[in-house]
């Protein structure tokens, strides 16, 4: 090779959008505390859960007449649970620029089979929220994790809104500011910004959301799972910590241990910062290189977590083969690891830059992704 490879190389070579990295400095030792071999509902693991669920509250500054659960499978499943128990007395909107939205138009139109109005954009952009109708029930993701576009603010959506906003937040709570106000459900899991484990769900609920929730039975049969009403009331113990099924105590432990690392940054706000700064480092690194790009056509949607870039370079012959071949070089280097694209969207590098990421290990990346690029483009000049 012509190129030497960079002497720094990042500390943690973790960039997967999800699982994401721990917090710094994660051990196993912090998760002593959890009360394993336990009952979720003996009075400590009752004690852990509504913890978690008051320290989700305290970091976001989520509304005190909010309600806020810790629901199974992860955000799909809190997304599931909203749309399955929501929907219906109203006319729907459907928002998508990548493919989770592109799974909940699925569920709405082919498995509810509700009449909905579906409004979608291409891989790097985000739809047009002044053509949305906000009387009606509006669904969409705040950051596109596989798209790396994100909706800039909460402008667009009326506070005298009549339907309810249904957003999937997973991959921009506790990284990008969500005007709850504007929000009457936001899901989100907790193994994205804060890099905790998987399966579990957070599910926030406005008061008119459970207003809607307790004046509207769905048309459809309800599993068990998604069932937040008995006799037309709120449970209100699943928003308290009586989950619906069992939670791994051991999973709960680790959100503790996340949200109190959070808490001692500085919350909500430090949070974001630490996004902002990385993502940052990697466009101040394309901005000055001609053979790559933001997938986000707009800076103003770019997200600062899932940062989606493409090679721009005219040498590529195959685009897609090309960028699995310098994916698959960064983490046989162990620079970085699980860094491709996402298999639906456009072929290119997909950079975690949520919170837990240190902005010296973004920095320290950059030099490499260069090397192989450089690499790749050799090798396919060989081969040819």
């Amino acid at each position: 090779m012509s190129m030497t490879a960079p002497a720094a190389r990042p500390v943690n070579p973790r960039f997967s959008s999800g699982p994401c990295a721990k917090i710094p400095q994660f051990s196993l030792d912090m998760l002593e505390g959890a009360p394993l071999g336990r009952s979720h509902r003996a009075a400590v693991g009752k004690a852990k859960l509504a913890e978690a669920i008051e320290l989700t509250r305290a970091v976001l500054d989520v509304p005190a007449d909010y309600r806020i659960g810790i629901v199974p499978a992860s955000d799909t499943g809190a997304v599931e649970m909203a749309l399955w128990s929501l929907l219906g007395p109203r006319k729907v909107e459907m928002l998508a620029w990548e493919s989770f939205g592109e799974g909940w138009v699925t569920d709405v139109v082919k498995q509810l089979k509700l009449d909905a109005v579906v409004r979608k954009a291409d891989y790097g952009k985000i739809v047009d929220f002044a053509q949305v109708d906000f009387d009606n029930d509006v669904v969409f993701t705040w950051n596109g994790t596989t798209s790396g576009v994100r909706v800039p603010n909460g402008d667009a959506i009326p506070a005298d809104r009549a339907g309810l906003t249904i957003c999937d937040a997973t991959s921009a709570a506790f990284a990008m500011e969500l005007p709850f106000d504007k929000l009457d459900v936001v899901t989100f899991s907790w193994q994205k910004v804060l890099g905790g484990e998987g399966a579990h769900g957070i599910l926030i609920l406005s008061p008119r959301a459970v207003a809607r929730l307790e004046s509207h039975t769905p048309a459809w049969p309800l599993p068990k799972i998604f069932r937040m009403t008995k006799g037309g009331k709120l449970i209100e113990g699943i928003f308290k910590g009586e989950t619906i099924n069992t939670p791994s105590m051991l999973c709960v432990e680790d959100y503790l241990v996340a949200l109190k690392w959070a808490q001692a940054l500085g919350g909500r706000k430090a949070l974001i910062a630490r996004a902002e700064a990385n993502a940052r480092a990697v466009r101040d690194f394309i901005a000055t290189r001609d053979w790559i790009a933001d997938l986000a056509e707009d800076p103003a949607t770019a997200s600062t977590t899932s940062v989606c870039l493409k090679f721009t370079d005219a040498r590529i012959k195959d685009g897609a083969a090309f960028a699995k071949a310098v994916a698959k070089r960064l983490e046989k280097e162990g620079v970085a690891l699980d860094a491709g694209a996402y298999r639906d969207a456009p072929p290119g590098l997909r950079i975690w830059c949520g919170s837990t990421v240190e902005t010296g290990d973004v920095a320290a990346l950059m030099p490499w992704i260069e090397y192989a690029f450089e690499a790749e483009i050799e090798a396919q000049a060989v081969e040819a």
